[in-house]
Order: structure tokens, then C-alpha cells, then sequence
């Protein structure tokens, strides 16, 4: 994710340490009471946070009209000084206590209890749609299309929304975007249009199904980002594979497929390369020369700027090679290249065979898992090692303190009344262990954590 995040494959997700009460470790699980809790919590934030804004709204009318009282030199009488000082004084003390209440309620959104409610949602959701879509492909396949389209009305709103507060939006330019609403137009408004068909589907089968490679995108159910990336990129080809291959009397739903029996490789590229260079003249002018002075200055972030910043990938270190000049005609040219690529396994063999056209999805689908196992050892592996760290830091510092007071406590004098004529010279003081020393435990300094 630019600089770092989800959508695009890095790790960038505060976590947090679940405690769990000893009395109540009954209850420590996803209750019914802790939902409920968290529920009216989140909705107590929601509201104070509305009613902070209005506060704001009304403090600077409130500003707006102390200075046109100013202006007309009501406050030029005996005594204006003192009562315009005396004015300013509370307006700062306002100022400084909605500034404060600001703060607290931003601090309230980040904490534990508020990112624990967000995430166990965004998990729950997560874990629900891929049942859903898997009971729907098993026992109803005709509602896979539905569902593609149900979830995609909830994910990219969210997408544009949370991009744009960003300053991420450009990448909402990127040709996955746009081959989505090409097929949800195929889908409910030209479903007997053979080319539009032809190039939904190779566009899907080809360079949307292939970015969870590129992208590096990863099944991690608790991050709605990466979650969302993995919907835009996995559903397409499984919406059009069910058409294609699995979808009861899909001619009735979809005529399209009638006229396509088979796909002619000239022509499906044909069709598809038509649909792209469409695509990649709008981005070409909209981005690259609309918006080319933001870019240049950092303000925004494209697919372009970004692979050229991870010198880590294969695109981007070719990119770095071209001149300044030429990087945008390479960028673009090898775009297309990777686009027909891509498609060429779609044309050739999943067109044509249901079961090549299952291990495909299964294998897309592995690489995401893949890529989120990888994610949750390296975050929380390494998360995991540092506290160990800390605590281990924790520990021999604490002995140390404790073996530099035990040198230097004094000799205790005698005591009346008691077993011990002196603590000093008791001959029973081993025995009795009156002080023992807690041993430190042996941690472990380092733990391998090698992300896959």
C-alpha cells in the first residue's frame, strides 16, 4: 500500500495485545455482552464526534460575529480595552477546550477497544463472505453474479472514500477499476453483447487475476484494505467462470455465450486490446498529462511512482533503468505486453476446459493465502520477538538493581521482641530463606521469523 499499505501488498495495520482476565476467562471469546458493549461504544464515538463538528461550526460563527461587532467600533468606549482583553481571554480558553475535546475523541477512535471492534468486524465479514461464496458456487452458482455485484456495491464506495481521504485516489484510475465496471455493465445492461463478453473475460482471466501475483495482494481478514484488494481482483474471473462453465442455462441468462462457443485467439485479443487501448488513452491523459505537476511533486502517488519506489521488485528496477524521458511509453508499452501475456491462458485452455478453469481460481486463491501467511509471521512474529526483547531488557535490568541494593543495604540493628536476636548474625537465616532471590528466566533472544 503506497507508501506501505494493504492494497498493494505491504504491511500496514497497528495491531494490539488482547489481555485476558483470569476471573473471566469464560467469557473471553466473541461474546454476545462484549458485542453489544463495543456496538453502543462505537455508535456513542459516532455521535460525539457529530456533535464535535457542530461545536466547531458554531464557535467559528460565534468568531465571525465578535469581529463584525469589532468592525463597527462598538468596543471604542471607556472600558474597551479592558473588555476586549477580558473577550479574548475566554475565546482562548474556548478555543483550548475544544481543541482538547478534539484530541480525547481522537484518541478515543484509536483505542484498543474501538481497533478491536473495527477489526473483529472486518474479520467477521471476511470469513462470512468467503463461506457465502463458496456455499453459492457449491449449491446456487446462478447467485455468484449477485453476489459479485452486492459486495462490490459496499467495497468500492468504501475504496474511493477511504483513497481519496488518502490522497491515494489515482490508483483508483488503474485498469482493475475499470475493467470491474465493465463487467458489471456486461453483466446487468448488454448481457448479449459477445464482444463485450470476450473482452470482460479475458480481461478478468488476464491481468485482474494475475495482479494477486504482482500485487502481492493477501487473504488477511482483519485488514479491510487488503481484503478489498483481494475481492476487486479475485471475483471478476470467478463471476466469469461460473458463466462460462458453470452456470445452469446460461444462455436464457447470458446469450452472449451462444455466439461465443469458442474463443478465436486473434479476435479475443482483438476485442480486449480495443477495451485496453481505451482504457490506456484516457489514464495516459488524465494522469499523465493532466495531473503530471502533482505527480512530479510528490502530492499524489500512481501505479508508476509507486514500482519505481520499490526497488525491491522486478518492474520497478527495470523502470529505473529507462531514461526520465521514456518511462512513461515503457510503462505503458510493457502494461499491454503483460496484458496479452496474461490473457493468453484464457483463451487458450480455460475458455475451453472447467476443470483448467477451477485449478486456475484454485491456484490464484492459494497465492493470496500464501501471501497472508506471510503477512500475519512477519508482523506478528516480529511483534512477538520485540515484546520478548523488552521484556527480557526488563528482567535483567530489574536483577541488576536488585543485586546493587542487596550490596549496599545497611547491617540492621537488633530487635526486642522478637526470634531473631539480630538478622545479621541469626544462624537460622538460610533456613529460613526470609529474602529468596527470584531467578530470571531464560529467554529466548532472537525468534525466526521469515516472512514467505
Amino acid at each position: 500500500m503506497p507508501p506501505g499499505q494493504t492494497g498493494l501488498g505491504y504491511f500496514s495495520v497497528p495491531f494490539e495485545r488482547f489481555a485476558r482476565d483470569e476471573i473471566s476467562d469464560w467469557a473471553s471469546g466473541f461474546t454476545l455482552l462484549d458485542t453489544l458493549e463495543t456496538y453502543f461504544d462505537s455508535r456513542l464515538d459516532l455521535f460525539q464526534r457529530q456533535l464535535a463538528k457542530r461545536s466547531e461550526k458554531l464557535k467559528m460563527r460565534a468568531e465571525e460575529t465578535i469581529n463584525d461587532v469589532f468592525k463597527k467600533d462598538l468596543f471604542k468606549r471607556r472600558g474597551s480595552m479592558h473588555t476586549t482583553q477580558q473577550l479574548d481571554m475566554e475565546m482562548q480558553k474556548f478555543k483550548a477546550k475544544v481543541s482538547a475535546r478534539v484530541t480525547k475523541l481522537a484518541a478515543t477512535w484509536h483505542t484498543s477497544n474501538v481497533v478491536r471492534f473495527r477489526e473483529k468486524l472486518t474479520f467477521f465479514w471476511g470469513v462470512m463472505s468467503l463461506l457465502i461464496t463458496s456455499l453459492l458456487f457449491g449449491m446456487a452458482p446462478e447467485w455468484i453474479h449477485i453476489a459479485y455485484t452486492l459486495q462490490a456495491a459496499f467495497y468500492l464506495p468504501m475504496r474511493v472514500y477511504l483513497y481519496k481521504k488518502r490522497a491515494w485516489h489515482y490508483f483508483l484510475f488503474d485498469l482493475c477499476y475499470y475493467a470491474n465496471i465493465l463487467n458489471f455493465i456486461y453483466i446487468w445492461f448488454l448481457p448479449a453483447n459477445s464482444a463485450l463478453f470476450v473482452a470482460c473475460y479475458c480481461l478478468s482471466h488476464g491481468s485482474l487475476a494475475s495482479a494477486v501475483i504482482t500485487w502481492r495482494n493477501s487473504l488477511v481478514f482483519h485488514d479491510f484494505d487488503k481484503v478489498t484488494s483481494l475481492f476487486i481482483h479475485v471475483y471478476p474471473p470467478l463471476t466469469f467462470s461460473v458463466i462460462r462453465h458453470y452456470y445452469p442455462n446460461a444462455a436464457e441468462r447470458f446469450p452472449a455465450i451462444t455466439a461465443v462457443p469458442q474463443l478465436q485467439p486473434m479476435r479475443a485479443l482483438l476485442l480486449s486490446g480495443i477495451i485496453y487501448l481505451i482504457w490506456q488513452v484516457l489514464y495516459w491523459k488524465f494522469v499523465f498529462v493532466d495531473r503530471r505537476k502533482k505527480i512530479e511533486s510528490g502530492q499524489r502517488t500512481t501505479s508508476l511512482s509507486f514500482l519505481l519506489n520499490d526497488k525491491r521488485g522486478v518492474i520497478g528496477r527495470a523502470l529505473s533503468r529507462v531514461p526520465p524521458q521514456y518511462r512513461t511509453l515503457a510503462f505503458m508499452f510493457g502494461q499491454y505486453l503483460y496484458s496479452v501475456l496474461t490473457e493468453l491462458p484464457a483463451i487458450l485452455v480455460l475458455y475451453r476446459s472447467p476443470f483448467w478453469s477451477g485449478t486456475f481460481l484454485i491456484f490464484i486463491f492459494a497465492v493470496s493465502v500464501w501471501n497472508g501467511g506471510g503477512f500475519y509471521i512477519e508482523v506478528f512474529g516480529r511483534k512477538f520477538e520485540r515484546e520478548l526483547e523488552a521484556l527480557r531488557k526488563e528482567l535483567a535490568e530489574g536483577t541488576h538493581s536488585r543485586s546493587n541494593s542487596t550490596m549496599s543495604s545497611p547491617t540492621l540493628v537488633p530487635q526486642d521482641d522478637d526470634d531473631l536476636s539480630t538478622v545479621n548474625g541469626s544462624p537460622d537465616i538460610v533456613a529460613k530463606n526470609l529474602s529468596p532471590e527470584i531467578p530470571t528466566p531464560d529467554l529466548p533472544t532472537e525468534i525466526g521469523t521469515h516472512a514467505t
